[in-house]
């Protein structure tokens, strides 16, 4: 019996594949399948998820998109030297690292690139298919952990980078993760057709360090009755993050969410601004400072200083490899649209969730239990292989895990009746983006194999 149909495997595309976070995430995940360190960080490795039907680290395929050329182990040499990754550990998973390295495709656009928006999605896309079908993957699951991008400009400025990669994903037949801030599936383009797709999705912007703390004490300083008068903060960051937050329009978006868990705990805005620097001097290390000024009885005045002081692609990386196995599991169970329950995850999550760090979790924590028994990963002590065509079992969810179930992916496509114009022809993207289902299978795919 060939390893594919005896366990099978699970693709995890990165858009941004050579930065730190993505050789981090490689790096990391080949480690501790090795056994060579503990999957320290790691929510899906605790027991609150075990039998919940994931998809093992060894059972996990890397490959992705950049528009840099610097090779994995390379890269990872570089985060070694700089304290990130542990003396020797990328010596010990040279060969998983050029592995993945090898499956990495020249992303864009990139300055002079004539191709269209429609070009290029096919292109990613493509590449996207190509690996799925070389590698024999039962699914893959498409991550954007690439910079920050500046906020969209309206409605008639060129679609992000990272909506093109979204929209790829959906026509790829690919579930979508946004660990960054930047627009992805929240450009209304993209959300139409996430909507249509029967694909489940969730995002965005990873919540790593100072969000993290603030979704904590928010909620802490509204349970004891405290008034929070202002709230500010500063970022000390290096590295490609900081380089890319240097841009006000990117910062802009990056504070976005973080100002927006502070409304959603406090009920109210404090005063206060938050700001982040660049400060190359630091590479992948960060600090956040954080001042708030809150009453206490009779009007007492009282401050609360934090300082978090983290590596951010160590803080990132086993939350990545987390979603990329709830979200695997969540369309393997036909589940579709926003991954309510992954809220835990994110500064600024899709769909109705709550903001309370408590809360998400617990929420977290159904969805595990209501993936057990929701559909079937294959041998191996996983239940019968999926179909080809479609996920392998019933939608799985209960409404307490905060999930919208809504129709699965065979259904998804018929909704929309075969072939759908989900965008503005006026915009250079008439063609028909019909999202595959299940690696390009289905009657929707056949269709848009005819138009290419």
């Amino acid at each position: 019996m060939s390893a594919s149909l005896s366990r099978p495997r699970v693709g995890v595309w990165l858009i941004g594949a050579r930065g730190s976070v993505a050789t981090t995430v490689v790096t990391g995940c080949a480690a501790v399948a090795a056994g060579l360190h503990p999957p320290t960080g790691m929510v899906t490795e605790t027991p609150a998820f075990t039998d919940s039907g994931l998809p093992t680290l060894s059972d996990l395929v890397f490959g992705g998109h950049d528009t840099v050329d610097c090779p994995l182990p390379k890269r990872a040499e570089t985060l070694t030297a700089g304290g990130v990754l542990p003396p020797g550990i990328a010596t010990a998973v040279a060969a998983e690292l050029a592995a993945a390295d090898r499956e990495i495709r020249h992303g864009g656009p990139t300055p002079g690139d004539t191709r269209s928006e429609a070009e290029l999605i096919t292109a990613f896309a493509d590449d996207i298919r190509d690996f799925i079908h070389r590698h024999e993957l039962e699914r893959a699951v498409v991550v954007n952990v690439a910079s920050t991008e500046p906020a969209c400009q309206g409605p008639d400025a060129p679609l992000p980078a990272s909506t093109l990669y979204a929209l790829a994903a959906l026509r790829a037949g690919c579930p979508y993760v946004n660990f960054t801030p930047s627009e992805g599936m929240h450009h209304p383009v993209a959300a139409r057709e996430a909507e249509r797709s029967g694909l489940p999705y969730a995002g965005r912007d990873g919540k790593t360090g100072q969000t993290l703390l603030r979704s904590v004490l928010g909620p802490m300083f509204a349970q004891r009755a405290l008034t929070v008068r202002a709230w500010s903060g500063t970022n000390l960051l290096g590295g490609g993050d900081g380089a890319a937050l240097a841009d006000p329009a990117a910062a802009a978006a990056k504070n976005a969410g973080k100002e927006r868990v502070l409304t959603a705990t406090l009920g109210t805005t404090p005063q206060g601004e938050t700001h982040i620097d660049d400060v190359p001097a630091l590479g992948d290390w960060k600090t956040a400072w954080d001042h708030i000024a809150f009453d206490g009885f009779l009007g007492t005045r009282m401050i609360l200083q934090t300082t978090w002081q983290g590596c951010d692609s160590a803080l990132a990386a086993p939350l990545v490899l987390d979603l990329a196995r709830l979200t695997a599991r969540a369309h393997e169970s036909g589940l579709s649209g926003p991954l309510d329950a992954l809220a835990f995850y994110f500064k600024d999550p899709v769909g109705d969730a709550p903001s309370a760090l408590s809360e998400q979790y617990e929420a977290l924590v159904g969805f595990a239990g209501s993936l057990r028994g929701a559909g079937a990963m294959g041998p191996a002590g996983r239940g019968g292989p999926a179909e080809p065509g479609g996920p392998s079992g019933p939608a799985g969810s209960g409404e307490g895990a905060g999930l919208r179930q809504g129709v699965g992916a065979d259904a998804g496509l018929r909704q929309g009746a075969g072939l759908r114009q989900g965008v503005d022809e006026g915009r250079g993207l008439g063609r028909a983006y019909a999202p595959t289902h299940e690696h390009g299978h289905g009657p929707a795919a056949q269709g848009m194999e005819g138009l290419r």
